[in-house]
Protein backbone atom coordinates (compact mmCIF):
# COMPACT_ATOMS: atom_id res chain seq x y z
CA UNK A 1 0.00 0.00 0.00
CA UNK A 2 1.31 3.28 -0.81
CA UNK A 3 -0.18 6.47 0.71
CA UNK A 4 0.37 9.62 -1.32
CA UNK A 5 -0.58 13.72 -0.37
CA UNK A 6 -0.47 16.25 -2.87
CA UNK A 7 0.62 19.67 -1.93
CA UNK A 8 1.55 23.05 -3.95
CA UNK A 9 -1.75 24.19 -5.26
CA UNK A 10 -3.18 27.16 -5.49
CA UNK A 11 -4.17 30.12 -7.44
CA UNK A 12 -2.26 32.12 -10.09
CA UNK A 13 -2.36 34.38 -13.24
CA UNK A 14 -2.62 33.19 -16.30
CA UNK A 15 1.40 33.31 -17.84
CA UNK A 16 2.54 32.24 -14.31
CA UNK A 17 3.83 29.35 -12.85
CA UNK A 18 3.26 26.75 -10.21
CA UNK A 19 4.95 23.46 -8.95
CA UNK A 20 2.83 20.18 -7.32
CA UNK A 21 4.97 17.96 -5.25
CA UNK A 22 3.36 13.93 -4.05
CA UNK A 23 5.22 12.87 -1.23
CA UNK A 24 4.32 8.62 -1.40
CA UNK A 25 5.09 6.78 1.97
CA UNK A 26 3.71 3.38 2.92
CA UNK A 27 5.60 0.97 0.66
CA UNK A 28 7.59 2.71 -1.26
CA UNK A 29 10.71 0.28 -1.47
CA UNK A 30 9.87 -1.18 -4.45
CA UNK A 31 9.73 0.17 -7.74
CA UNK A 32 6.24 2.37 -8.83
CA UNK A 33 5.44 4.34 -11.58
CA UNK A 34 3.53 7.60 -10.75
CA UNK A 35 1.48 10.02 -13.01
CA UNK A 36 -0.06 13.37 -12.58
CA UNK A 37 -4.23 13.34 -13.71
CA UNK A 38 -6.54 16.62 -13.20
CA UNK A 39 -10.03 16.92 -13.55
CA UNK A 40 -12.13 20.36 -14.13
CA UNK A 41 -15.82 20.67 -13.23
CA UNK A 42 -17.75 18.93 -15.50
CA UNK A 43 -15.55 16.90 -17.30
CA UNK A 44 -13.71 13.53 -16.77
CA UNK A 45 -10.41 12.91 -15.07
CA UNK A 46 -7.17 13.25 -17.61
CA UNK A 47 -4.31 12.23 -18.09
CA UNK A 48 -1.47 14.99 -17.64
CA UNK A 49 2.12 13.64 -17.37
CA UNK A 50 3.64 10.54 -16.54
CA UNK A 51 6.56 8.92 -15.33
CA UNK A 52 8.84 5.35 -14.81
CA UNK A 53 10.39 4.35 -11.79
CA UNK A 54 13.74 5.46 -12.94
CA UNK A 55 12.82 8.56 -14.90
CA UNK A 56 13.75 7.52 -17.74
CA UNK A 57 10.70 7.15 -19.56
CA UNK A 58 8.04 10.01 -19.50
CA UNK A 59 4.62 10.85 -21.37
CA UNK A 60 2.81 14.30 -21.47
CA UNK A 61 -0.68 15.42 -22.63
CA UNK A 62 -0.85 16.99 -25.69
CA UNK A 63 -2.34 20.47 -24.24
CA UNK A 64 0.55 20.71 -21.47
CA UNK A 65 3.76 19.41 -23.46
CA UNK A 66 6.30 21.73 -23.52
CA UNK A 67 5.16 24.07 -20.69
CA UNK A 68 4.82 21.42 -17.89
CA UNK A 69 7.69 18.96 -16.64
CA UNK A 70 7.09 15.74 -14.32
CA UNK A 71 9.94 14.81 -12.02
CA UNK A 72 10.72 12.50 -8.77
CA UNK A 73 13.11 11.80 -6.31
CA UNK A 74 13.03 8.39 -5.18
CA UNK A 75 15.33 9.22 -2.10
CA UNK A 76 13.07 11.30 -1.02
CA UNK A 77 9.81 9.34 -2.16
CA UNK A 78 8.81 12.28 -3.83
CA UNK A 79 7.01 13.09 -7.31
CA UNK A 80 6.75 16.67 -9.16
CA UNK A 81 4.93 18.35 -11.31
CA UNK A 82 6.16 21.76 -12.58
CA UNK A 83 3.70 23.89 -14.49
CA UNK A 84 4.98 26.78 -16.35
CA UNK A 85 3.01 29.26 -18.51
CA UNK A 86 -0.39 28.23 -17.16
CA UNK A 87 -3.85 29.12 -18.61
CA UNK A 88 -6.89 29.83 -17.60
CA UNK A 89 -7.81 26.42 -19.23
CA UNK A 90 -5.21 24.73 -16.54
CA UNK A 91 -7.70 25.16 -13.65
CA UNK A 92 -8.65 21.79 -12.48
CA UNK A 93 -8.03 19.76 -9.23
CA UNK A 94 -5.05 17.42 -9.98
CA UNK A 95 -4.64 14.48 -8.87
CA UNK A 96 -0.97 12.34 -8.29
CA UNK A 97 -1.33 8.58 -8.83
CA UNK A 98 1.09 5.62 -8.29
CA UNK A 99 1.47 2.20 -9.67
CA UNK A 100 2.85 -1.04 -8.95
CA UNK A 101 4.61 -1.45 -11.78
CA UNK A 102 7.93 0.17 -13.61
CA UNK A 103 5.60 2.48 -15.88
CA UNK A 104 1.58 3.42 -16.41
CA UNK A 105 1.97 6.10 -19.08
CA UNK A 106 -1.60 7.62 -19.23
CA UNK A 107 -4.11 4.99 -18.27
CA UNK A 108 -5.87 5.83 -15.10
CA UNK A 109 -6.71 2.08 -15.03
CA UNK A 110 -3.53 1.37 -14.21
CA UNK A 111 -2.74 3.23 -11.55
CA UNK A 112 -3.49 1.46 -7.95
CA UNK A 113 -3.28 4.34 -5.31
CA UNK A 114 -4.60 7.70 -5.56
CA UNK A 115 -3.82 11.31 -3.48
CA UNK A 116 -6.73 13.10 -2.70
CA UNK A 117 -6.02 16.24 -4.73
CA UNK A 118 -4.68 20.03 -4.67
CA UNK A 119 -6.93 22.56 -6.58
CA UNK A 120 -5.15 24.69 -9.14
CA UNK A 121 -6.87 27.67 -10.42
CA UNK A 122 -5.32 29.84 -13.19
CA UNK A 123 -6.88 33.75 -13.31
CA UNK A 124 -7.14 35.46 -16.73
Amino acid sequence: QVQLVESGGGLVQAGGSLRLSCAASGRTSRAYAMGWFRQAPGKERESVAAISWTGSRTFYADSVKGRFTISRDNAKNTGYLQMNSLKPEDTAVYYCAAADTYYSGSFTNRYDWWGQGTQVTVSS
